[in-house]
């Protein structure tokens, strides 16, 4: 059993390769978050501006660290004393060299899918920053946009609790359709091109099962 599946992952990765090469991604394989970091530390020159949006599987690896030393301009939002002074950084790293984020879900038609709050990840990449790299475990591949929106609305309350927002879905654990400012859900966005008007846009999967 565990053979088929793993050959039937196989080929829903193949096929998602493709499709993305085919819409314009830069796409890597790796093995482990550890080799993911590697990869992306090796896109990214010396000197080069960076912005990153929270993902649970970003903090399987040690690129927060690695960004906020002195080797690279980082757009720090994690650690800013208010959210006023949050928002104004998450504006100003519209014009990174480089975003490192996640995603939520990857079509086998090769659609990056994608569920904010605040609409700075949706943003971003959109527009703005010359290059995106996205790291996303193989468990985020979908069939197509109908079962990524399913997917989306799965992690969107999860995310909701990992945050402590103060959503009706923190507490229930589904989506409940509400209209608090604070949802996770305030901006849905489908990425079907990897071409930027300055740069590329990078997916870097990792074999494994990881984020939501």
């Amino acid at each position: 059993m565990e053979e088929i599946k793993s050959l039937f992952m196989k080929d829903k990765l193949e096929k998602t390769i493709k499709s993305l090469k085919e819409n314009g991604f830069e796409v890597e394989v790796v093995n482990t978050p550890l080799e993911a970091e590697e990869k992306t530390l090796k896109l990214i020159p010396e000197g080069s501006s960076v912005s990153m949006g929270g993902s649970v599987t970003l903090n399987m690896t040690e690129l927060l660290p690695k960004f906020r030393t002195e080797k690279y301009k980082f757009f720090e939002r994690f650690s800013q004393p208010t959210w006023e002074a949050t928002v104004k950084v998450m504006r100003e790293s519209l014009l990174s060299d480089f975003l490192v984020t996640g995603t939520n879900a990857v079509t086998e038609d090769g659609f990056l899918m994608q569920i904010d709050s605040g609409g700075n990840r949706v943003a971003g990449m959109a527009y703005g920053p010359k290059n995106v790299i996205v790291i996303t475990g193989i468990n985020k591949i979908v069939k197509d946009i109908h079962e990524g929106y399913e997917r989306l609305y799965y992690a969107g309350p999860l995310n909701s609790k990992r945050l402590n927002h103060k959503t009706p879905c923190n507490y229930s654990g589904k989506c409940e359709d509400c209209t608090t400012g604070m949802r996770m859900c305030n901006f849905v966005s489908a990425v079907n091109s990897g071409n930027r008007p300055f740069g590329k846009t990078y997916v870097i999967f990792i074999n494994d099962n990881l984020g939501y």
